[in-house]
């Protein structure tokens, strides 16, 4: 049944405990089984906001059977490089299925991890392989830790699931827009680590998958740190910046296609403004505000990505002489800034060659010139909106100060972005200002780059999920190129694990 509530500023009991009597009320007997299926924000009328609930209700107790996974025979060897969503929600599913995983992380425990990016915004010395890109958790553990998506697939319910049983919070579950916070998602992270070694599996760090070992077509055997080891299947759930990675995987002869992508900026407001912007005058109340974009105004559409309510503007950087820009927040989202990539879409006919790897090159060149064009610092390049709109140089902030931790120095976004891109964003700004009042704001900041929105390649696989010609190779997750965040990820990952266990049942 569905059910709406006006009382914006009760708390989560509260809210929940006057469903239970509106329930009660409804059944005409007390409620014994309870469950919230969707809750959301209404706020298309700024002067009526109110949560609207679907749930589930009974008089009887009701218990939901626990599903159960058939057991493989024999004890395959499955290997599975990256220990991002795609890789550990693998491991936890061919853990069900009775197969004991060796996870290779090329990166550190995410606890180092953590202390490795802190170390770097402080000393600008970067770790090549302990850093927002690589370690435990991939690139989304540093993020807002979004769980939406744009399919549909009933696995969408397994993957919320899962991350509550490693301790997200529960309101995932049914929230129209979830999320766990960068705060949250690394103690998720540590208990899905617990598990896999609990229950048999290995979990190696600073273990970098260098080679992989064929013979007429057929895996036998993967390379880790110089060292090979015997393997009956692999899982390549290696990220979207795991570039010497794809080198070494196109040297031993795997199909990769070029990808388009998108490139842009972090574009950042008052989180006070963008509340205002969607709620009224009553947003304090409320949880912070998002938003999402499109603009096709420009010669190429641009987007809103990855928006972080209450974040920062972190330093991404996985290779030294680069700026890589991305969006974090932790659950409780109360950072005073807003931040989103701000986007344009390029297609591999904007990179330099045919080259399978010419994507990467589009990136890096970008990277460069952003760190270059900032003084080669790992500072970012900062434009005020204002400026950037009217074709000028800027020179000091308005109200929006950058929370860019590595620091940074005023530059036009001409000076790293492709004229087309450029030109698609400045078309695109006015347009999205009229769908969200204030979003082209003077003092609004732009900071780059952000290149590294998706995978610039594909691993082609075929319809048994295996790496085209390659028996046992299992390209998964975003940076094989079939994935789009935390979500498809790791339902990627789910799926993968199933067709690996099928060979063995």
């Amino acid at each position: 049944m569905k059910l709406t509530l006006h009382d914006l500023h009760l708390s989560l009991n509260e809210r929940e405990g006057k469903l239970l009597k509106i329930c009660e009320k409804k059944l005409h007997a007390p409620v014994k089984y309870f469950k919230i299926l969707k809750k959301s924000l209404d706020a298309r009328d700024k002067a009526d906001i109110r949560w609207v609930y679907s749930v589930e209700c009974s008089d009887r107790e009701e218990i939901a059977p626990s599903p159960v996974f058939e057991r493989v025979k024999g004890a395959p060897r499955v290997y599975i490089a990256g220990t991002g969503p795609a890789g550990l929600f693998c491991a936890v599913r061919l853990i069900e299925h009775g197969v004991r995983p060796v996870l290779l992380e090329r990166g550190k425990p995410v606890e180092e991890r953590v202390r490795d990016v802190t170390e770097f915004q402080k000393t600008r010395r970067l770790d090549p392989n302990s850093n927002v890109q690589f370690g435990e958790g991939g690139a989304g553990t540093f993020s807002d830790g979004k769980l939406n998506t744009q399919t549909n697939s009933p696995r969408n319910r397994e993957v919320l699931d899962l991350f509550v049983k490693f301790g997200a919070p529960p309101e995932i579950a049914y929230l129209n827009k979830p999320h766990i916070g960068s705060d949250n998602l690394r103690s998720v992270i540590q208990k899905m680590r617990t598990y896999v070694l609990e229950n048999g599996g290995e979990v190696r760090f600073s273990s970098r998958l260098d080679d992989v070992v064929l013979r007429d077509g057929k895996l036998v055997g993967v390379g880790v740190n110089g060292d090979r080891e015997d393997a009956d299947a692999l899982v390549l759930a290696i990220g979207h910046s795991a570039r010497d990675t794809f080198e070494m995987l196109l040297c031993r002869g795997f199909l990769i296609e070029q990808k388009p992508f998108a490139v842009g900026v972090r574009v950042e407001h008052l989180q006070s403004a963008i509340g205002r912007a969607q709620y009224g005058s009553g947003y304090l109340g409320l949880p912070p505000a998002d938003y999402k974009l499109v603009s096709h105004a420009g010669e190429r559409a641009a987007f809103t990505f990855c928006m972080c309510p209450g974040g920062y503007v972190i330093p991404a950087a996985s290779e030294e002489g680069g700026v890589v820009t991305n969006g974090m927040s932790n659950f409780a989202r109360d950072g005073r800034n807003a931040n989103a990539a701000l986007i344009a879409q390029v297609t591999p006919e904007d990179f330099p060659s045919e080259h399978p790897l010419a994507g990467v090159a589009f990136q890096r060149k970008l990277e460069r010139a952003a760190f270059a064009a900032a003084g080669g610092t790992y500072a970012a390049p900062v434009q005020l909106m204002g400026d950037f709109l009217a074709g000028k140089e800027s020179y000091f902030f308005g109200e929006v100060e950058p929370s860019y931790a590595c620091g940074t120095a005023f530059a036009p976004l001409e000076s790293y972005l492709p004229p087309v891109v450029v030109s698609s964003l400045r078309a695109a700004v006015p347009d999205m200002d009229r769908r969200l009042s204030g979003f082209a704001a003077f003092d609004a900041l732009l900071t780059g780059v952000e290149s590294r929105t998706s995978s610039p390649v594909r691993i082609v696989r075929g319809d048994d999920l295996q790496a085209a010609g390659k028996e046992g190779v299992y390209p998964c997750g975003e940076g094989c190129g079939y994935a789009g965040g935390i979500m498809s990820a790791a339902a990627d990952g789910l799926r993968v694990a199933e067709k690996i266990a099928a060979r063995y049942l």
